[in-house]
C-alpha cells in the first residue's frame, strides 16, 4: 500500500494514487514512435533482402534496445540502442554488432543507422 501524506498538495496525492492503482511501472527508457518507425522500415528493408529474419525489443531503465537475427536461435547481429544518459556526451544512440564492438553513436538516429542501411551506389 501507499502512503499518502496529509500535507503533500492535492494534485500530488492523486498522482501518487493514480500510479498506485496503476501498478506503477519504474521509468524506462523506450523509443518513441518516429525512432521506431525507422527502425522498422530499415528492419522491413533488410527482411526483403533476405538478411535479417527477426528481431527483438528491450525497454530497460537505463536504455532501450532494439536486437536484430539473422535466424532466432543465434545472438544478436545488431543491437540499436537508445542511452539516454549520453546524449550529451557522444550521443544516445548507437549501433553495435555481435561482438560488443560499436560501429557507430551519434546523436541522430538516422545518421547512426547508415552503418546498417548503406545502399549500393551506381558508378
Amino acid at each position: 500500500m501507499t502512503s499518502i501524506s496529509e500535507d503533500a498538495e492535492p494534485s500530488e496525492n492523486r498522482a501518487a494514487a493514480r500510479n498506485a492503482a496503476a501498478g506503477a511501472v519504474p521509468n524506462r527508457v523506450t523509443f518513441n514512435r518516429l525512432e521506431l518507425n525507422r527502425i522498422l522500415n530499415l528492419y522491413g528493408r533488410m527482411v526483403t533482402d533476405g538478411e535479417w529474419r527477426d528481431y527483438a525489443i528491450d525497454f530497460l531503465r537505463d536504455r532501450a534496445v532494439f536486437s536484430v537475427f539473422r535466424r532466432a536461435s543465434e545472438v544478436p547481429i545488431y543491437r540499436i540502442e537508445k542511452d539516454p544518459r549520453l546524449a550529451r556526451k557522444q550521443g544516445m544512440y548507437s549501433v553495435i554488432s555481435a561482438t560488443g564492438l560499436i560501429l557507430r553513436r551519434g546523436h541522430e538516429l538516422d545518421r547512426v543507422l547508415l552503418v546498417i542501411d548503406r545502399k549500393l551506389a551506381v558508378v
